[in-house]
This record gives C-alpha cells, sequence and structure tokens, in this order.
C-alpha cells in the first residue's frame, strides 16, 4: 500500500536496484554508495561525485524531505542533487535540487542521460 514504511522501504530498494542494474548493463564504472553524516543526515545513494540522490515515495517533496541532501550539499563535495519520488511533474528547488518523478528519471537513466 502506496504511503506505507513497507512501500517507500521497497520504492528505495527498486529505483537502487535499476541504478545498479544499468551500470552493470552499460559497463559504467561508478561507484555506488550512501552517506550519514556525525549529526544523523542521510543521502540514499552517491554515485561518485556526479550525483547525491535522496529516495522518498512521497507524492510530493516538501523540505522536511530535503534535510539529508542539503547537508549532503553542504559539503560542496557532489555536483548535482537530486530527489526521485511519487512526485508528478519534474521540477528544481531554489537551490537547485531535481525532483525526478520516478518514471521520468528512469527513462533519462537509461537513455544514458544521468551518467
Amino acid at each position: 500500500m502506496e504511503n506505507s514504511e513497507l512501500f517507500g522501504k521497497a520504492f528505495e530498494h527498486f529505483i537502487l536496484l535499476e541504478v545498479r542494474a544499468f551500470l552493470s548493463y552499460a559497463r559504467k564504472n561508478v561507484n555506488m554508495y550512501y552517506w550519514r553524516s556525525t549529526s544523523q543526515f542521510e543521502v540514499d545513494l552517491i554515485l561518485d561525485n556526479r550525483w547525491g540522490i535522496e529516495i522518498k515515495s512521497a507524492t510530493s517533496v516538501r523540505d522536511k524531505h530535503l534535510k539529508g541532501i542539503r547537508a549532503l550539499k553542504e559539503e560542496g563535495n557532489i555536483q548535482n542533487f537530486a530527489v526521485v519520488s511519487c512526485d508528478r511533474y519534474e521540477r528544481k528547488t531554489e537551490d537547485k535540487i531535481t525532483i525526478f518523478p520516478w518514471k521520468l528519471f528512469l527513462k533519462k537513466l537509461w537513455n544514458g542521460e544521468i551518467i
């Protein structure tokens, strides 16, 4: 059921597996890892120094969903920042974090537009 904790975990797992599959099929040598700060902020997926990606099953990403990605952004080590979610439309926050609807993110990923 959407909006449940189980759905959120499954959604995150699905996106991570799609990224892993793409990197394998495309034979891209890109490291995947996650980030956690000493103050316990987290970001679900880091792709080398290219992308910091938070995965949220929310249908409307808000400021409360961006705390971890903004904390990572402050470090200045990553080039691009995004949230993959169940939002209906792509948009950018004022501080240039891209909010991707998951289908659009996967389309861009598999078309080679992300990595």
